[in-house]
């Protein structure tokens, strides 16, 4: 098999990928392309763009691979439909005539949406958790690590724990559903009034507010940890089995109160809530990271699945050492499963595999691995818009952003080919200057639209991050949290409690200094990613500053910009002060567009 394409779908963050001879050509979540958050339909566009990045039409596909096993994920949730009748009535008549249509006949389904799909080009199912393995180990630079999977649930498993070497990723030990760390954080989440699958970001970070107050309720009531970090959940609290709510009047008792409902006020209770969940995941997490270490007898450890983007627990886990080196799939949730699954074929189900080719420093190429513009189909869209902009050269480009982010305004910033995952990197960002004590707080309400304690994450040189951060590793894809360093530290008042905390300076870089003085760090390189380094030189240059802040570019219940007209229309609907596109940069103020109604609507979370 030459090319393989890979498909998630039908759940959430549905993704295509395509191998070509075992080279990760293009890989891209659905939701850039339609505009949907979190789009879980048949990644139609997605696949468009990978066969387009590669040359290829449909008929030149060798095998489609899709993430999961769906007559056994369907078997699962019969299973537990029947173990709690007459209880599920509601749930079960709404999932039912999905499942009868597209998801139980995919083999249909997929040759359906890709009618160009050879008759004897196979279509291929990976399970779930492999998926995730997969996607962690065989990008890795590691020739052999072991590999921990956390998520809600895939068909049964919920967390495995692997051994990759050479070809090949074995799973020795699975927990399976409904006993789930995923889908315990998720209700958590869910109580404290934010959506499941896109606001669990927001519990990580709310939680550094609250104090772990109830973290003996959860670990006497809620949860049975073991030591090797397996866990029995005490359904009696839980109604995800039962209904559309993850938890129960029985929980809501436990906690005080009924689930927050959203957008309004977040008490001190919620912040206690979501720290206290939070100090549990990470102590399961590392109970499971030690017990993964002790059973491969492996030094390196490379993760995937939802919950390995808790970069709060990561950052724990890389803390104690516990490992030499850790590796993490950037596109760790579902829409990474479709690059698992294509490489599972690849590299454990061909007939005769070729020995794996490890590429330092991961084969992720930085998660760039989405659609670029040339600057022609740049200036044809900006035309289109009759919008005010400069054209400059590379060098011109770099030295006028440096300068203007150095005089604190805030830039969008759109360069070469979109992420894969949930990470602007660099490519897809809106940036600004991190040493502003208002820049978090004007950037999250007039800009992102979101909520005001949501922090921000730098960008820094990887030759100067240990200066900054107590972290000397690589973090390539703001997947590790780490303490601000001690030298870039202020001394603050210890009376201020909760959302009083936001006005406090801590650091030299306010904009990125979460109030438990950490931060998400992404460290920089000249070879993965040359313009954004060249760019952060000559911010250091002009401040001997040589860290960023970086967030996605998108509004708040919209996905990150994908194109040239999705980068245009935000960057005119926000406040933010200038936007870098290509080699073109243009004013916000000077467009002819500033003020009229969005194209897109923010919706609340």
């Amino acid at each position: 098999m030459r090319h393989i394409l890979g498909i998630s779908a039908y759940y959430h963050d549905s993704a295509a990928a395509l191998l070509s001879e075992g080279h990760i050509v293009a890989a891209a979540q659905e939701e850039r392309f339609s505009r949907k958050k979190n789009d879980e339909r048949f990644p139609r566009h997605a696949v468009a763009f990978c066969l387009q990045q590669a040359g290829l039409t449909e008929a030149d596909l060798d095998a489609v691979v899709f993430y999961d096993k769906p007559i056994i994920k369907f078997t699962r949730m019969l299973e537990s439909y029947l173990a709690v009748a007459p209880s599920g009535w509601l749930t079960f008549p709404r999932a039912l005539p999905g499942w009868l249509g597209e998801k139980l006949n995919l083999p249909f389904t997929l040759r359906y949406e890709i009618p160009g799909l050879r008759p004897e080009a196979p279509v291929l199912f990976s399970e779930h958790h492999q998926a995730h393995a997969a996607s962690a180990f065989f990008p890795s630079p590691f020739e052999e690590a072991a590999v921990l999977t956390v998520d809600g649930v895939g068909e049964w498993a919920t967390t495995t724990i692997g051994l990759g070497r050479g070809n090949e990723v074995k799973i020795l030990k699975e927990l399976k559903f409904p006993h789930s760390l995923g889908l315990l954080y998720s209700a958590f989440t869910a109580y404290c009034g934010f959506r499941i699958n896109s606001g669990e970001y927001k519990m990580m970070g709310l939680a550094p507010y609250g104090e772990p107050r109830f973290v003996d309720l959860i670990y006497d009531h809620l949860v049975d940890v073991k030591e090797d970090g397996s866990l029995h959940l005490n359904l009696e609290y839980f109604h995800f089995l039962k209904g559309l709510r993850m938890t129960n009047k029985k929980f809501d008792n436990l906690f005080g109160g009924a689930p927050r409902i959203a957008e309004t006020p977040v008490e001190a209770r919620h912040m206690d809530i979501a720290r206290s969940i939070q100090t549990v995941t990470e102590e399961i997490m590392l109970r499971l990271a030690r017990y993964a270490r002790d059973e491969t007898g492996m030094q390196n450890l490379c993760m995937a699945g939802g919950v390995a983007l808790n970069c709060v627990a990561n950052g724990r886990i890389l803390r104690e050492k516990i490992f030499e080196r850790i590796w993490i799939q950037p596109a760790a949730g579902d829409a990474g499963g479709a690059l698992g699954a294509a490489l599972a074929v690849w590299h454990m189900y061909e007939e005769h595999p070729q020995a794996r080719v490890i590429v330092q420093p991961d084969a992720m190429q930085g998660a760039f691995l989405g659609p670029e513009f040339s600057d022609d189909e740049i200036e044809a869209v900006l035309q289109d818009h009759q919008a005010v902009y400069r054209k400059l050269d590379k060098e011109g480009l770099l030295d006028e952003v440096a300068n203007l982010l150095a005089d604190q305004k805030i830039v969008g910033w759109v360069q070469g080919r979109m992420e894969f995952g949930p990470r602007a990197l660099g490519h897809r960002s809106i940036l600004g200057d991190p040493r502003s004590p208002q820049m978090q707080s004007l950037l999250n309400l007039k800009v992102k639209f979101r909520e005001s304690f949501r922090p921000f994450a730098p960008a820094v040189l990887r030759e100067r991050a240990a200066e900054f951060f107590e972290l000397d590793e690589q973090s390539p894809y703001m997947l590790f949290v780490a303490t601000v360093h001690p030298n870039q530290r202020l001394e603050t008042p210890t009376s201020a409690s909760g959302f009083d905390r936001l006005r406090q300076v801590r650091s030299r870089l306010p904009a990125i200094t979460h109030v438990d003085d950490s931060a998400r760090v992404q460290t920089v390189t000249a070879a993965q990613n040359p313009v954004f380094h060249a760019l952060l030189k000559r911010f250091e240059a002009k401040t001997d500053c040589p860290v960023l802040m970086n967030t996605s570019f998108n509004v708040r219940g919209e996905p990150v910009v994908c194109t040239p007209n999705d980068a245009y229309r935000c960057f005119v609907n926000t406040e933010m002060d200038y936007l870098a596109i290509g080699n073109f940069l243009l004013e916000r103020a000077a467009q002819p567009h500033v003020g009229v109604k969005p194209s897109f609507h923010p919706v609340p979370d």
